[in-house]
């Protein structure tokens, strides 16, 4: 029915009505509404870069967990006394608990000691592990960089091992350092190829053991000088020098110096030495 003005009738109240008591709700930007053509916003770059480099979960072996220990004690233990290193100072380096540290080195702190001192000793003792072949002269030089590398690396913890006095020192850790010195003998034995030193040979060798340790605390004290490469040489020199003077009164050494010299060259480190050594010598001639 129309009105006499033509005009469309309103809409009934009822509709109105139901349409106000409906519950209000916020318009939603449609941009922010995902669907099934609008994928999730990305994760910013960081996150992303996150996920992607972050390893997964595996757990450790008891030998992998024990290696991870002994190696966050090694690396505090190359810089501070082992008495200023603490079983929590080692559970935060390895990421572990004080609990697992104990559960893997009952006797604590000193077993845990005694254990990287021994990985320490076992890295030492290949330090003069090379083919037996070439100038000796070349051949105690590469023994020694690796050697003094370790030195270096290690640092206070290399004087506090060698110097003793800690409150960790015992017989035990006396007995692994020493090994460490035979071991370093021996490989030296074998580069002379000797099978049987005399007492005045094996002497000799362990003597120049003893001389590298105190040369290499020297360089630790006197700030690293001088530079590695020139208290290699230097030792290497004290090593020719102690079998020439060893071999005056002892007819082994005297045979395997010649042996030894016999494969050096006139442009090696036995040429040079010589080459300093004979005008000294020369002016002591009244003496012959």
């Amino acid at each position: 029915m129309t009105t006499g003005s033509g005009t469309a009738p309103a809409q009934p109240a009822a509709t109105t009505t139901r349409a106000a008591a409906s519950p209000a709700t916020p318009a939603t930007p449609a941009a922010s509404t995902p669907t099934s053509d609008t994928p999730e916003a990305p994760a910013t770059p960081a996150a992303a870069a996150r996920r992607a480099t972050r390893p997964a979960y595996r757990r450790l072996s008891v030998e992998e967990r024990r290696a991870q220990l002994i190696a966050a004690a090694l690396g505090l233990f190359a810089h501070r006394a082992p008495e200023d290193v603490s079983l929590d100072d080692v559970a935060t380096a390895a990421g572990a608990s004080r609990p697992l540290v104990y559960r893997y080195f009952p006797g604590g702190k000193q077993q845990l000691y005694e254990a990287a001192l021994r990985s320490a000793a076992d890295e030492l003792e290949l330090c003069f592990a090379e083919p037996r072949s070439g100038p000796l002269t070349v051949r105690l030089g590469r023994g020694l960089d690796r050697y003094l590398a370790f030195v270096d690396e290690r640092d206070a913890g290399f004087s506090a091992l060698l110097q003793g006095g800690s409150v960790a020192d015992t017989s035990r850790t006396n007995a692994i350092v020493d090994e460490v010195r035979r071991a370093a003998a021996d490989q030296i034995l074998l580069h002379l190829e000797v099978a049987e030193p005399s007492p005045r040979l094996r002497m000799m060798v362990r003597t120049w053991i003893t001389a590298v340790e105190a040369a290499s605390l020297m360089w630790l004290d006197e700030g690293k000088q001088p530079p590695m490469a020139q208290l290699r040489d230097w030792l290497v020199d004290h090593f020719v020098a102690l079998m020439a003077a060893t071999s005056a009164s002892d007819p082994q050494t005297a045979r395997v110096l010649r042996a030894a010299l016999a494969l050096e060259t006139a442009e090696g480190q036995a040429g040079a030495l010589a080459r300093r050594v004979m005008p000294v010598l020369g002016d002591a001639s009244h003496l012959l």
